[in-house]
């Protein structure tokens, strides 16, 4: 007897599939290092997009909706919440007042991820641009902020409040178009590949100076997309 999933999902399910395996991993190596968390949420990320593309070019399946957003909320809701739940708890454990508002903030993080990938999945699937911050954003931006040198608790726990906030407000955010994508992957994979614990310094600047670099892109387009991201109507 065939597994169900046979003759109903196509190579760009699979690689969303692969997506939610990479987030969960990126969950389990938080509770180690965080650096490995964050380049695995970054890895899922670049699959997030590679899925897209594909379904564009080979087409799609009625039940690729769904699976992106069931496993988005792996990989940009859950495994970056607890990247800096760890990293708070490693901090603050000591501050148990500060410690509970921190964890307050990934909580909070986590529902308006789900939250805003329902809306989603519901409303905004089939246009050109999406209310609220996309929780791949949002994940990028605490992963590359994470292998960048900002692993502070007084960093990362206000921005995922605001990360938080933003995705379930009602700014538009248009899409990237392809090669603005393609530049920002690139410059994703490198930050990935050279933060690695390979004990070379110069391999250790660049990676660190590209996770700066995706930083900086991903920091612009959240705060000056939805008004001066030039878009096609």
């Amino acid at each position: 007897m065939k597994p169900r999933f046979v003759g109903k999902m196509g190579l760009a399910d699979a690689v969303t599939v692969g997506n939610a395996a990479l987030g969960f991993l990126a969950a389990v190596a938080a509770t180690a290092s965080v650096a490995l968390a964050a380049r695995l949420i970054l890895l899922a990320a670049i699959a997030d997009a590679l899925d897209g593309v594909i379904a564009r070019r080979r087409g799609g399946t009625a039940v690729g909706q769904y699976l992106d957003s069931l496993a988005d909320v792996a990989s940009f809701g859950v495994a970056p919440a607890l990247l800096v739940a760890v990293t708070v708890r490693q901090a603050w454990s000591a501050d148990r007042l500060r410690l509970a508002v921190a964890l307050a903030g990934t909580a909070l993080f986590v529902a308006a991820a789900v939250t805003r990938l329902g809306l989603y999945t519901a409303y905004d699937g089939d246009h050109a641009q999406t209310e609220g911050v996309q929780t791949t954003l949002a994940a990028t931006i605490l992963s590359a902020g994470v292998l960048a040198g900002f692993a502070d608790p007084v960093v990362l726990v206000p921005l995922i409040y605001l990360l938080a906030v933003l995705m379930v407000t009602t700014v538009t955010y248009p899409d990237l178009h392809a090669q603005d994508a393609l530049i920002m992957g690139v410059v994703q994979a490198l930050a990935i590949l050279l933060s690695g614990p390979y004990g070379h310094r110069v391999a250790g600047d660049l990676g660190q100076g590209f996770a700066f670099g995706l930083l900086f892109l991903a920091l612009s387009y959240l705060f000056l997309g939805p008004l001066f991201y030039w878009r096609r109507d």
